[in-house]
């Protein structure tokens, strides 16, 4: 069986990967932002918009935020660091007190955010990124 971890494609492509996952991450986080800022897309059942100050406003304010930073790779860890922690208190505050599963308590994409964005904190932006552009500048 071929060692496929030492592959050179493997090798050339998975910083690449690492870019694309920030960057999908990032955009699916964004528009979780740009629902509850700016009201697109639309909320389902035609729901309004949260209240300014409000823990809702305040979760779409850092995610519209932390969302084009991470799409960027701007700031990539710290703002992975902040949206992974918005998203452990989503799951705690939101998701958790309905029922332990998270298949069942709709939790599910908040843990995955949180990993997700717990890696890249640790892992960095990859290749693809502002971040990698000012190092390479500097």
């Amino acid at each position: 069986m071929p060692d496929l971890a030492n592959h050179p494609t493997v090798a050339t492509w998975a910083p690449r990967m690492l870019s694309v996952l920030r960057i999908m991450a990032g955009l699916l986080f964004l528009a979780h932002g740009t629902q509850k800022i700016l009201g697109f897309p639309p909320m389902a059942g035609g729901a309004a918009l949260p209240d300014a100050m409000t823990l809702a406003w305040v979760a779409g304010v850092l995610e519209l935020g932390l969302g084009a930073l991470i799409t960027l790779g701007l700031l990539t860890r710290p703002a992975s660091f902040v949206a992974a922690g918005e998203m452990a208190v989503a799951y705690f505050i939101g998701h958790a007190p309905r029922n332990f599963y998270p298949v069942l308590n709709g939790g599910d994409a908040a843990i995955l955010y949180c990993f997700v964005f717990l890696y890249l904190t640790v892992a960095g932006p990859g290749p693809w990124s502002l971040d990698a552009l000012r190092k390479r500048v500097a």
